[in-house]
């Protein structure tokens, strides 16, 4: 990792199998997973990163690109001691999950993706240029990173357990990319949330349901001891 790209400020709650959360553009992890994360960390490590210009993480000095990013996401995790968890990614964050799980298998036990794509749609693209500016500077990053973001290719290679959920009234990214994501992996499973985009905010509960149950079906994974709740740096 470049030393422009600086390390993601990350809160760790809860105990259990680990969880890592990947959230959303120009997103944070308050903003985009704080009404569910209780219930996620109740019986899991979650550990919960901002990405650059989110949060406490400082602007990355370079433009982002998306295997630099997951690589920081995924480091996130390991230097808190989690060395093996799910990926939950929201929006861009999905992008992220589905890459850490093809560049770190070592590292990933399952997937849930939400609201997601594996490439722009023409009604996403259309929607950047006013979304860029509304946002502040810092944020501004996030939304550059989408136009060149395509991870079609790397469907085929996820091997792990995936959870597909859609949002079937998002003003932002279409259903159509939930759908293709789990046609692309093999084995998805796939639901739908009447929601718009920020459905852990919108449709927490109906949310949770699904997500919990896929996670309690996976094997459970070691903590290390060392890892406390409330740890974060």
């Amino acid at each position: 990792m470049r030393d422009s790209f600086p390390a993601l400020a990350t809160t760790v709650t809860g105990t259990g199998p680990g969880l890592l959360l990947a959230h959303g553009a120009t997103g944070s992890i308050e903003g985009n997973f704080a009404p569910v994360v209780p219930a996620l960390a109740a019986a899991h490590t979650v550990v919960a990163p901002d990405y650059p210009g989110s949060g406490g993480t400082p602007v990355a000095a370079t433009p982002l690109g998306l295997d630099e990013l997951t690589d920081a996401v995924v480091d996130s995790a390991v230097r808190h001691g989690i060395e093996r968890f799910a990926v939950l990614g929201f929006s861009l964050g999905t992008l992220v999950a589905v890459r850490a799980a093809v560049r770190h298998p070592e590292r990933v036990t399952a997937l849930v993706l939400t609201a997601g794509f594996a490439r722009p749609d023409d009604h996403l693209l259309g929607l950047l240029p006013g979304w860029r500016a509304e946002e502040p500077p810092a944020l501004r990053p996030h939304v550059d990173l989408i136009p060149s973001l395509d991870i079609t290719g790397d469907l085929p290679e996820v091997a792990v357990p995936t959870l597909v959920v859609a949002t079937t009234s998002d003003s932002m990214v279409l259903p159509a990319g939930s759908r293709a994501l789990a046609a692309g992996i093999r084995g998805a499973q796939y639901t739908e949330i009447d929601s718009d985009h920020v459905v852990m905010v919108e449709r927490p509960e109906e949310w949770l349901k699904p997500v919990l149950g896929f996670l309690q079906s996976l094997p459970l994974s070691e903590v290390p001891s060392e890892v406390r709740e409330g740890e974060g740096r």
